[in-house]
């Protein structure tokens, strides 16, 4: 069965909307442990236009489960990793221009530099996932920079209308390639109530990352209940 990594950072945009001191996302995670969380998933991002470096510091201390740090390759955000040593650090592609991350990591083309960002994180002790594209020559790289893990950026299948069954099915042909690498299998963007079923349900996924879909259901249904009517829909 997958787990679910809950990610919190709408809750953050929700407050930062005034620059005032709530919803806090410390409050979010504790409550969505209570509804059954495996893991919390935060991106402390360069802009800090959602989670702050409080948040960070607090959600250490207070999260009971994995903490899940997305980070954009930068030597500064890669050492404030180091120094709060979150559980895991999942390396993300940022741009400031966007609404939320556009797509995975491309590891083919910066993999000198990741190599001295992976091998940095691990002396710190901190496991670390790529997010990348369902692509074999992306996976082939990430298994060659030593991660334990990947995510596989589920966007194209979360955003395809008609076609959703030719994107799944990409999806599970890169999990093989994932598994034949010896990589850990976890997933994550767009996925929402109507649609992460049929992600949960490949073939050794281990992990599934949801933000937003999750923290639109707690506005009507409160954090606790919204996590654990996702958790319903991921096979046990």
């Amino acid at each position: 069965m997958a787990t679910l990594g809950v990610n919190i950072d709408h809750v953050a945009t929700i407050r930062e909307a005034r620059k005032t001191i709530e919803p806090d996302p410390v409050w979010a995670a504790a409550a969505a442990e209570l509804g059954g969380a495996d893991a919390i998933t935060i991106h402390l991002r360069e802009d800090r236009r959602h989670i702050q470096d409080r948040d960070l510091e607090v959600l250490r201390k207070t999260v009971q489960v994995k903490l899940n740090l997305e980070l954009a390759m930068n030597p500064l955000m890669v050492d404030i990793a180091c120094r709060v040593a979150p559980d895991q650090v999942t390396l993300v592609p940022e741009n400031r221009e966007e609404v939320t991350t556009e797509g995975g990591l491309d590891v083919v083309r910066y993999k000198k530099e990741l190599r001295a960002t992976v091998s940095k994180l691990h002396d710190a002790g901190i496991t670390v996932s790529l997010f990348i594209d369902p692509e074999p020559a992306q996976i082939e790289t990430a298994a060659s920079l030593l991660v334990p893990a990947v995510e596989l950026h589920t966007g194209a299948y979360a955003n395809a209308a008609k076609d959703s069954h030719h994107e799944l099915q990409v999806l599970a042909e890169a999990a093989t390639f994932v598994h034949q690498a010896g990589l850990i299998l976890n997933a994550g963007h767009g996925l929402t109530y109507r649609n992460v079923t049929p992600i949960a349900e490949i073939q050794g996924m281990e992990e599934l990352n949801i933000g937003h879909s999750i923290v639109a259901r707690a506005v009507f249904v409160g954090m606790a209940e919204a996590v654990r009517e996702m958790k319903d829909l991921i096979p046990r």
